[in-house]
């Protein structure tokens, strides 16, 4: 009979390839600010969120803290490094306020991780306690980075388009959420079941959006495509004309 630390692991381990997913589902995102050399309209709120996250759940799994959890620091510490890298390209291809914004954001993040750490490594001196403490945070973090799209989810709804809300990004959600709940309600670790029982919810909600907004991104996309055309059409037009005075002037 498979004991129920076993299908805890399987589970974990599935849960860390849904979570590699859902922090690599962005690239595509990221791919396009590239090549435009401008991060838009969107939002690094989202990648920002995640990276504390991640950084919380590295602390909350180490042995110090909370001894044998190293399919959590495994996939959060993965997750820590692309959302660096994440973050990193949103300041190099922002500018102005944009990019001080983010600039403070990831050197606030960075500077409090620290201190909590060693606060926490200092001051309780018993695993539980340095459990507690650290994940209550990462309850309260691990709830933004599920949450933090409810920015983008607002935009959807004020424009109409969820050409901002990439549906791998919703989807990669939800399947991590429900696997890493399961994951926790095997063990009861109510710090993990919190936040991703969260996640699930807050994903269903952006694939609702998606579904009922999609129509009305297509239209958007194919008027704006339309209007391209029309004003590519009508400088090529003003551009002729000057050339055709000039003609008729010289005769």
């Amino acid at each position: 009979m498979i004991s129920p630390d076993t299908i805890r692991t399987v589970i974990g381990v599935i849960g860390n390839g849904t979570a590699l997913v859902l922090f690599l589902s962005p690239v595509p995102t990221f791919y396009r600010i590239w090549q435009m050399g401008s991060v838009e309209q969107y939002s690094p709120i989202p990648y920002v969120a995640t990276l504390l996250n991640c950084m919380t759940w590295v602390l909350y799994g180490l042995p110090l803290v909370h001894p044998h959890s190293m399919l959590v620091i495994t996939i959060n510490g993965t997750g820590m490094a692309i959302e660096l890298a994440y973050v990193t390209l949103f300041i190099v291809y922002s500018a102005g306020a944009a990019r001080r914004r983010a600039l403070l954001l990831l050197a606030g993040e960075l500077a409090f991780v620290a201190v909590v750490a060693v606060l926490v490594l200092t001051l309780a001196h018993t695993h539980e306690r340095r459990s507690m403490v650290v994940g209550i945070l990462g309850v309260l973090f691990g709830t933004g980075m599920y949450a933090a799209p409810l920015i983008v989810m607002k935009m959807v709804i004020q424009t109409k388009s969820v050409e901002y809300m990439p549906l791998s990004l919703s989807l990669a959600s939800l399947v991590n959420g429900i696997c890493w709940t399961a994951y926790a309600l095997i063990g009861f670790d109510l710090y993990i079941t919190i936040p991703n029982g969260l996640g699930v919810l807050f994903a269903v909600a952006q694939l609702v959006l998606y579904a009922v907004y999609y129509k009305s991104t297509q239209q958007i996309m194919e008027a704006r495509k339309r209007k391209g055309d029309h004003l590519a059409m009508t400088e090529l037009i003003v551009d002729g004309k000057p050339h055709g005075s000039g003609t008729a002037g010289h005769y």
